[in-house]
């Protein structure tokens, strides 16, 4: 699998480099009122609304403030069916790298912070572990707020 890199806070994070569209520094983001606190943000891409997610939210972890290596990693994912453009906070985009199948392993039921229907394996290179999210599941649930669409959240 090839994947781009990212970090939130202290993990490292894996997402299929087809899916992603474009990588942009951080951006006016427009607050959603009465949306979910993982969605609750839309962006303008080149003239395109787009649905801003806060992973960290849904995983359990802090929120810090954006800094210098903060970015939007504007991604496609597949929901019922329907190709839809997204976009993820990364505290850090890391690079574009190959991860073994053989590596990669089912995430364990027990033992993780967060949940494991949103995990779709945990790859290694070297000694470290890379999550790999399962990210149309993550948009599509209502545990992570309402569907994503690209009319809004």
């Amino acid at each position: 699998m090839t994947a781009l890199t990212l970090r939130l806070q202290d993990e490292v994070f894996a997402i299929d480099a087809e899916s992603v569209r474009e990588i942009l520094d951080v951006v006016p983001i427009s607050e959603v009122p009465n949306a979910k606190a993982f969605v609750g943000g839309l962006i303008n891409v080149r003239g395109r609304i787009v649905p801003l997610a806060d992973l960290r939210l849904l995983f359990g972890m802090d929120r810090p403030p954006p800094d210098v290596n903060t970015r939007i990693v504007v991604i496609e994912v597949d929901l019922d069916g329907e190709p839809t453009i997204v976009a993820i906070l990364a505290d850090r985009v890391l690079d574009v790298t190959e991860i073994e199948a053989a590596t990669i392993e089912e995430a364990p039921k027990i033992g993780m912070r967060w949940r494991p229907e949103y995990v779709r394996g945990i790859g290694k290179r070297g000694d470290e572990f890379i999550i790999i999210p399962e990210m149309g599941r993550i948009f599509a649930t209502g545990d992570a707020g309402t569907s994503v669409s690209q009319e809004g959240v």
